[in-house]
């Protein structure tokens, strides 16, 4: 329950693992004193992008780097002592070496420095060929594509159009050429995305084939950036920690965990890429107003607005149902304000929670009816989520455990309430 408990609010650090919002100050005195400061938003084309072992995305350009998604401009060497300029860098995922697993690599002409935590490993730099023989100098980009999104561990390195494939367990290289991609002068794995700096904009591709799917490129400060006018993210604010509300929590089939609050939501599931706050919009197009309640259940995801259920494919991109949205009644067979509502792993009922009663509905029923409405010792909960760990009930700044749902369908007692705080989340005291 303790790892479960971090894993979940340590994701709602958004501001504090990536950088503090960019405050743009008009005053003359300002102007002087960030005159020197390169600015991202005015289209800058990359050096290097790369993640960190906490998630932290950085952005080099220069002699200068960038912290997360907001914020200003500062020396490399600050941060990274013995880094004055990149070409390129990627984070290594290699589980069966530890030595490596998610150390930093960057290179700089012929030389590769290693990192954890901001400190250079003993033994750097060193020739680039020492550690990744066959592979180039001068090189443009270079990004790490883990066995499972390729058919094992690899390390792309860009150079113009060719890219150097080096398999990390053979240490061997192949080269391809990808004409019909960007030359890419930094490259990042986000997510299960791979994207293409070039220029101000990014193009996704495949990492196995280099192929691209969908409308590209597009304006990096649109989605990596916080920018004025580029309608950037979800403009989330870290609350004080006696100010949390969710709005709805879920696990889709994927394993995928998503929050939402307002009219944003961010995945949980992954540590190590950050997190970060988009539209509500951006997924799920047609939830304009938020949410009320969401769960998932058969590789499709259940949003629930007011008294509307708004059904969408499991997959990017999300996609509605045709027929939706649908009403209550009509769907699940109830009517009034949904509070929560949630799935237990590998079962077929929805446990919706309206104030003080937990209602179930069979999911596999045509019509949907309630099976079973139960009394609940809590009441106007904001969220709820059941996984292997039991059932999490959030309400405010506290959330609330039970083992199982059998446990809180018996219960008549409150448990004990614990609070979210600043250690957990990452919230304001």
């Amino acid at each position: 329950m303790e790892l479960f408990t971090k894993t979940l609010f340590l994701c709602l650090a958004l501001a504090l693992a990536n950088g503090a919002p960019t405050h743009h100050h008009d005053s003359a005195e300002a102007g002087v004193a960030h005159a020197a400061l390169p600015d991202r938003c005015d289209g800058i084309e990359f050096d290097a992008v790369t993640l960190d072992e906490n998630g932290v995305t950085f952005f080099f350009k220069g002699d200068h780097m960038w912290r997360g998604f907001r914020g200003p401009a500062h020396l490399s060497s600050e941060s990274f002592h013995h880094i004055s300029h990149v070409d390129a860098a990627f984070r290594m995922h290699n589980t069966e070496h530890p030595e490596d697993h998610d150390h930093i690599y960057f290179f700089v002409d012929d030389k590769v420095f290693k990192y954890y935590n901001h400190t250079l490993e003993d033994g750097y730099p060193k020739p680039i060929h020492e550690d990744f023989p066959g592979v180039p100098t001068h090189l443009d980009a270079a990004v790490e594509c883990a066995e499972g999104e390729c058919n094992t561990d690899l390390v792309l390195f860009f150079k113009g159009h060719d890219v150097h494939v080096f398999d990390v367990k053979a240490k061997t290289v192949k080269t391809k050429t990808w004409s019909h991609l960007p030359a890419c002068t930094s490259v990042l794995h986000w997510l299960e995305g791979y994207y293409c700096f070039h220029g101000h904009n990014f193009t996704r591709f495949n990492p196995m084939t280099g192929v691209v799917t969908g409308a590209y490129p597009k304006d990096a400060r649109k989605y990596f950036m916080s920018c004025p006018n580029f309608n950037h993210g979800g403009h989330y604010e870290v609350p004080k920690c006696s100010e949390v509300k969710l709005d709805a929590i879920t696990t889709d089939d994927e394993g995928k965990t998503y929050l939402f609050a307002g009219h944003i939501y961010m995945r949980l599931d992954t540590h190590r890429d950050g997190f970060h706050a988009f539209p509500i919009t951006r997924a799920w197009e047609q939830v304009t107003h938020g949410v009320d309640a969401v769960f998932s259940y058969s590789d499709k995801t259940y949003m629930i607005k007011d008294d509307q259920v708004y059904i969408y494919k499991a997959g990017v991109p999300h996609t509605l149902i045709e027929g939706y949205p649908k009403t209550l009644k009509e769907e699940l067979g109830i009517e009034g304000h949904v509070d929560a509502a949630f799935v237990c792993p590998n079962h077929h009922t929805v446990h919706i929670v309206q104030k003080h009663k937990m209602l179930d509905v069979d999911l596999t029923a045509t019509p949907r009816v309630v099976t079973q409405d139960l009394p609940l010792p809590l009441f106007d909960i904001d969220a709820g989520l059941c996984g292997p760990q039991g059932v999490q009930l959030f309400k405010g700044s506290h959330y609330y455990h039970y083992d199982s749902i059998i446990l809180l369908a018996g219960s008549r007692i409150v448990p004990e309430a614990h609070n979210i705080t600043s250690k957990m989340m990452g919230c304001q005291e």
